[in-house]
């Protein structure tokens, strides 16, 4: 029953990899397409940020839930001895996160979603700085995660925190910037500081994308 439970885990944990990357590119995608003034009109690029906004919670979601999932595919792989109340804490972080998440989203523009999104960005430092922790110690004194493979996992999982926080750190200007270019119309004025900033926020995306790949070749591979 422990294998099956084990096996059960790991398939949830590839499928959340499978639906934050897969469902991160359509999102990369769509933004590539609303770059394209020259290709749609105005109302059509406003149309193609609604969907954006829409598939990007697939990824958050997956970020969100990872973080549980992660801590109980250890547990259950006998890789490390959890504490039970780390484990619990952990899903009840985990979704209190995803609740947090959707509510926001579904209260876009209210002083509700502004409070949702300032204790978000407090629960990502601080977990970020968990996964730092863990896979840095683990890294140097070979504990509590023995496997070097599992402690460089735990590192690169905090890693990839600091670059989806920056993500959305470097992404904030874009409200102001959409609103002139909706309230003055598209114009080399209004569109280039749009593109800056969205060129800026590649830098992140990519690197979210290289540290999520390294992670999954070491959970998969083991190589070392």
């Amino acid at each position: 029953m422990q294998d099956y439970a084990y096996g059960a885990l790991v398939y949830a944990h590839l499928l959340l990899f499978v639906l934050w990357l897969g469902a991160d590119v359509g999102v990369f995608l769509l933004g590539q397409h609303f770059r394209r003034r020259q290709d749609y009109t105005l109302e059509q690029r406003l149309a193609l940020l609604k969907l954006l906004v829409e598939v990007d919670m697939v990824p958050r979601s997956a970020w969100a839930l990872m973080v549980p999932l992660s801590l109980s595919v250890a547990s259950a792989g006998g890789w490390w001895a959890v504490p039970p109340g780390l484990l619990w804490g952990a899903w009840a972080v985990g979704l209190g996160w995803l609740w947090l998440m959707w509510d926001s989203h579904r209260h876009d523009m209210t002083p509700r979603a502004a409070r949702n999104r300032r204790i978000e960005g407090w629960l990502r430092w601080l977990i970020g700085a968990f996964y730092l922790g863990l896979g840095a110690h683990s890294l140097w004194l070979g504990t509590p995660l023995a496997p070097t493979w599992l402690a460089l996992k735990a590192l690169l999982f905090g890693l990839i925190f600091v670059a989806a926080i920056m993500i959305d750190v470097t992404f904030k200007p874009v409200g102001a910037q959409l609103a002139a270019v909706i309230e003055q119309g598209s114009s080399d004025a209004t569109e280039i500081p749009l593109r800056r900033t969205m060129d800026c926020t590649r830098v992140w995306v990519w690197t979210v994308y290289l540290l999520l790949l390294v992670t999954a070749f070491l959970g998969n591979v083991k190589p070392l």
